[in-house]
């Protein structure tokens, strides 16, 4: 059956996880529930402080209404094969569109991948705000995490360690999206899905992000304060295709500038990660997925190869 891609359904709304909810056991339910049935959701009361979220928002927002010289300062070097630094990125979509963008990438976990280099020394506040954003995005991240792991049957740790375990990194993106007066001619950011594990997503008020369900594109609202989250291809395929690495894009808006701040969770790119074994170990548990070299996988998926 063929993707409409031109359908959109405004009256449907991606699952709300309320994380206060004192019935952990119910929560765990619901995410899962979501990490199968939609792969994409938005956890609201999860601990990470509000104000904590707005002055994220705020240091980049500020860094990149600098003008054109000062980003550059932390540009992408023009020979690195690593994402690290700020650029400017064209490409075309599936259907002929321009896919337009500006945006910084950087490290901001584990401390030993961390490039400070690539950090924006203005604003000053920009270091304090992104660490302390980064210690309780860890602590978030992993208990999704945990629940995911029992939701296939497993310790708690499982997807963690499938992952790499304390390698695992945390890569910070922040997507600048100026208004377009056309979005029908110019997109966000072309429909794909996640090659990482999971994204943990803050964004502000304009809308853009969009997800495929039952082959309609939904918009993802996103709270204030909540914070989306995307279960990735890497999570698919160690949890053999349990949980549902959800396509998604992002639309410009008319008059707003949309700005989002996206966390990769991901394998160092020499980690080994597929399904995970305890999961193919039975007589009706094949694997659906072979194992791959992250740095492969993604190079593989990057270029449009086949995978398996």
């Amino acid at each position: 059956m063929e993707t409409n891609t031109n359908q959109e359904n405004a009256s449907l709304d991606i699952p709300v996880i309320d994380l206060s909810n004192q019935d952990e056991e119910l929560v765990a339910r619901a995410v899962v529930k979501a990490s199968e049935e939609w792969g994409i959701f938005q956890v609201v009361n999860h601990g990470i402080p509000p104000e904590l979220i707005r002055r994220l928002q705020e240091v980049g927002k500020k860094f990149f209404e600098l003008p054109e010289t000062e980003k550059e300062a932390v540009s992408k070097p023009k020979d690195s094969m690593d994402t690290e630094g700020y650029r400017t990125m064209y490409q075309k979509d599936l259907e002929g569109r321009d896919a337009w963008v500006d945006h910084l990438f950087h490290r901001i976990w584990p401390p030993s991948r961390v490039t400070y280099r690539f950090w924006p020394k203005n604003p000053r506040e920009y270091l304090e705000v992104n660490e302390e954003y980064a210690s309780h995005l860890k602590k978030l991240s992993e208990k999704i995490m945990e629940w995911l792991s029992e939701g296939l049957g497993l310790r708690r740790e499982a997807l963690k360690e499938g992952l790499g375990g304390e390698t695992v990194e945390y890569l910070m993106k922040i997507n600048y999206y100026p208004p377009c007066a056309d979005p029908d001619l110019v997109v966000g950011a072309p429909d794909h899905t996640d090659v990482n594990g999971i994204t943990l997503l803050v964004a502000n008020e304009a809308l853009g992000l969009q997800a495929l369900k039952d082959d309609l594109w939904i918009d993802a609202k996103c709270n204030p304060s909540g914070i989306i989250a995307i279960i990735g291809d890497q999570i698919l395929r160690i949890s053999n295709g349990k949980y549902k690495s959800v396509q998604h894009r992002a639309t410009r808006d008319k008059e707003k500038t949309r700005i989002s701040w996206p966390v990769f969770v991901e394998s160092s790119l020499d980690h080994v990660f597929g399904p995970l074994p305890e999961l193919i170990s039975g007589e009706d548990s094949a694997p659906k997925f072979k194992p791959y070299v992250y740095k492969d996988f993604k190079f593989r998926k990057l270029k449009k190869l086949s995978l398996d």
